[in-house]
């Protein structure tokens, strides 16, 4: 699908309601893939683009500086960049890439834990509550309203019907940014499985996650796609595909759509959300283009309230 005319996008802005984001590349890909990537990523419709490592501290092809000028370059091409916190800190070296990046006030910050959010908290700056916050309840919600968000990500497990009582008492000025599509981030562990699965040690890994751009699948004994191993991430090893739920986001009040990166189609993707937003195609053409974009099966479980790798007809496809 060819990428729309900047003119074109401008003038849909308003058509389209709600905004779309880039989360944070959770894939160990080589210093020039990545850099290649976000290159294109500043040439694509995508509105907001999360930068930074959250996975795993080891991986340094790209080192703090380098993130810096990734953003850089995203902000000169109109993006809203937003630096995104790593989600299990295990060392001091950790905690002393976190500080620089929370010091680095040109941006907005994406609390993925709660060290993050009081190190924001206590220099008054308004943060993104990320996903790994485990907002569950209006009562944690609230809190993070009041230490500084001004936009959260519900948990991934987060259905809609849990998420219609959110937004219904969500705090005056906070936004709602959902998980839209790509593989589900569901567990950060201390140990690496993709290190153990070659039955290396964790500080010796040889850095084997950087062999599976897309992670490393797992099967169940019968032979059903289950996990995806990504250093210490467990992910889904379905595509969380939630096109066919836009609608019923726009009426929950959603304000944006997160896509998470994968190693093929990703400018496509952001694309074909795009066009359905716009209103130029409709939400099952968006959703069977998607599910051929995608690196695996599409599921939609957990926003019906289900097991997440399930998929659901939504209730806009059965009328």
């Amino acid at each position: 699908m060819s990428n729309p005319k900047p003119e074109t996008r401008n003038s849909k802005l308003e058509t389209r309601n709600m905004k779309l984001s880039l989360g944070p590349l959770p894939y160990y890909w080589p210093r020039q893939q990545v850099l290649d990537f976000y290159d294109g990523i500043a040439h694509s419709a995508v509105d907001i683009v999360h930068v930074g490592e959250t996975v795993c501290s080891r991986r340094h092809e790209l080192r703090l500086p380098d993130w810096i000028a990734v953003a850089e370059r995203l902000a000169n091409a109109g993006k809203e960049v937003v630096f995104s916190t790593q989600t299990l800190m295990e060392s001091e070296a950790d905690l002393r890439t976190l500080r620089k990046i929370v010091a680095e006030d040109q941006y907005t910050v994406e609390a993925n834990d709660m060290g993050a959010v009081q190190l924001l908290a206590a220099q008054g700056r308004a943060f993104v509550a990320g996903p790994f916050l485990n907002i569950f309840n209006l009562a944690t919600l609230q809190l993070m309203a009041s230490l500084g968000a001004r936009r959260w990500v519900p948990p991934v497990e987060t259905s809609a019907a849990a998420l219609l009582t959110m937004q219904a008492n969500r705090p005056a000025g906070l936004q709602t940014e959902v998980f839209a599509y790509g593989r589900l981030p569901l567990a950060f562990s201390a140990r690496c499985f993709t290190a153990r699965h070659f039955n290396l040690q964790k500080d010796d890994c040889h850095y084997k996650c950087q062999a599976f751009p897309d992670g490393l699948d797992m099967q169940t004994r019968e032979g059903q796609a289950f996990l995806s191993l990504n250093g210490v991430q467990t992910q889904s090893a379905q595509i969380c595909n939630l096109s066919g739920e836009v609608d019923h986001m726009r009426e929950l009040g959603v304000d944006v759509l997160r896509i998470s990166p994968q190693s093929s189609n990703t400018v496509t993707v952001i694309d074909t959300f795009y066009a359905q937003l716009a209103g130029e195609i409709s939400a099952d053409r968006a959703y069977a283009r998607l599910a051929e974009l995608g690196v695996g099966e599409s599921c939609n479980g957990f926003w019906h309230g289900q097991a997440g790798l399930s998929h659901v007809t939504s209730a806009l496809a059965q009328q």
